[in-house]
């Protein structure tokens, strides 16, 4: 059996909707606002570093061995609603974050919990909207794009609530959002998973193995290590330089909406360049916007512009991305294939960028974060160029 022959109805795709939307939303205030709550308790920013890295380091493995479990299982919905609740349950503990250990710890298992519910979850949504092995972009799109919207929601009013009544809520907000998670994960019909593969299992280390894996890969993490330094440091890097916490809501917000507006319109115009071509270009914007960020940050309207960027850096950069994962791992290798990304895209990056993003602004202070990131993007700008010399395939539909 291969990958879904029968068009894919609106109902097979509301609740995958559902749940982007309620994981997006508890990333839309988990992420930009941790470090502040963790700055709020007192920790120095080398330990912000490291505790922000818990996330990351949890990728390194977690979503490669919990997609295992659900290929040879092939039970991923029973899988993300075990993950969804057990990291409802150490959400908890942050209520008594005795010591930066224990803090370490209960974060750490939380992390491993929800770092695998959405590569799990969009290789099922990839694999829907996919028909003949060609991905279909604006289904996609319209699916992803409510992650973008729950993000936005809890971005702006995590913002607002945050200025006014301090960080000491931030545990119940990780609470709700994680039980809103939990609520989603069982609106999904079991019906909605992948269906066996008769196809022969390939091994993962030999797609691992050829040069354009090798260059995509090393692309993609030089390219989310750049980004790596706004998921993790930019709202320390702005309160830094002055701005509220309700006028970094707005800038978050500002990126959220043009990656919604990108997601809705990215059938009209993303099949015009090939997946290769598209990399190099979120990889040269990239660039563009760690510079601004870097040495511009004090403007605030080159500042705007910089999150208007997001569109390319992110959104258009990750659907590239998952089209490209659907081309190349195939059949059962396709949810480990998705971990891979998550693993090496995320987790490597995540980790080298918070500890050394973190004794970075330590020693040399938050801008040179920046600098680091320009770097990471040039170096993103070189591999892809090479994968562009290597094919020229568009996969979109």
């Amino acid at each position: 059996m291969t990958a879904n022959q029968t068009p894919v109805t609106r109902g097979q795709l509301i609740p995958f909707a559902f749940l982007s939307a309620s994981y997006c939303a508890h990333i839309g205030f988990f992420n930009p606002y941790l470090s502040l709550w963790l700055k709020d308790l007192g920790l120095s920013l080398w330990l912000i570093g490291l505790l922000t890295g818990m996330q990351s380091f949890s990728r390194l493995f977690a979503p490669y061995a919990w997609a295992w479990v659900a290929d040879k299982t092939h039970q991923r919905f029973n899988v993300l609603k075990w993950c969804a609740f057990v990291a409802l349950i150490f959400s908890m503990g942050l209520y008594w974050p005795v010591n930066p250990l224990m803090l370490a710890l209960i974060l750490f298992f939380m992390f491993i919990h929800t770092s695998p519910i959405m590569p799990i979850s969009e290789t099922a949504m990839a694999n829907l909207v996919s028909q003949n092995g060609i991905f279909n972009a604006k289904r996609y799109g319209r699916v992803r794009l409510w992650g973008s919207m729950g993000f936005l929601i809890t971005v702006l009013a995590a913002g607002a609530w945050f200025e006014k009544n301090g960080m000491q809520d931030f545990p119940t907000w990780t609470v709700i959002t994680l039980l809103a998670v939990n609520i989603s994960i069982a609106l999904i019909s079991k019906k909605s998973e992948l269906s066996r593969d008769d196809q022969p299992v390939l091994s993962v280390v030999s797609v691992l193995k050829q040069k354009q894996s090798l260059l995509f890969f090393s692309s993609v993490f030089f390219h989310v290590l750049a980004h790596i330094s706004i998921y993790t440091f930019l709202s320390l890097y702005l309160d830094s330089l002055g701005y509220s916490k309700d006028t970094i809501g707005i800038l978050w917000a500002v990126s959220i909406v043009i990656e919604i507006l990108a997601f809705y319109s990215q059938n009209k115009w993303i099949h015009r360049l090939s997946l290769p071509a598209w990399l190099c270009v979120c990889a040269f914007t990239m660039v563009i916007r760690m510079v601004i960020t870097a040495w511009f940050a004090d403007q605030f309207f080159l500042l705007i512009f910089a999150q208007v960027l997001h569109a390319v850096t992110f959104a258009i950069h990750h659907t590239v991305c998952i089209s490209w994962l659907l081309h190349h791992f195939p059949g059962r290798l396709r949810a480990r294939g998705q971990a891979l990304y998550s693993v090496i895209a995320y987790g490597l990056t995540g980790v080298l960028g918070s500890l050394c993003g973190g004794a970075l602004s330590s020693w040399l202070g938050l801008g040179s974060v920046y600098i680091g990131a320009v770097i990471a993007a040039i170096l993103s700008c070189l591999f892809s160029y090479w994968l562009l010399k290597q094919a020229h395939n568009n996969l979109f539909n």
